[in-house]
């Protein structure tokens, strides 16, 4: 449970980053993600998902990471 609660600090740390680095930058982001179509970003989600499973798998079955 510990790990899972660090996990989730980290993630809103990572995700909070863009927001004091560049505001204006990512206001435009935002902007622009809010007019893609809900498919293409569905698939984008998707893209994502699978790319942090893979990561997932690898760090967790290979001893590359010791």
């Amino acid at each position: 449970m510990k790990i899972l609660v660090l996990l989730i600090g980290m993630v809103l740390i990572l995700e909070g980053m863009p927001y004091v680095a560049a505001p204006e930058a990512m206001r435009e982001w935002l902007e622009k993600l809010s007019k893609m179509p809900a498919g293409q970003l569905r698939a984008v989600g998707l893209i994502a998902m699978a790319v942090g499973l893979l990561i997932c798998f690898i760090v967790q079955s290979t001893s590359l990471f010791n």
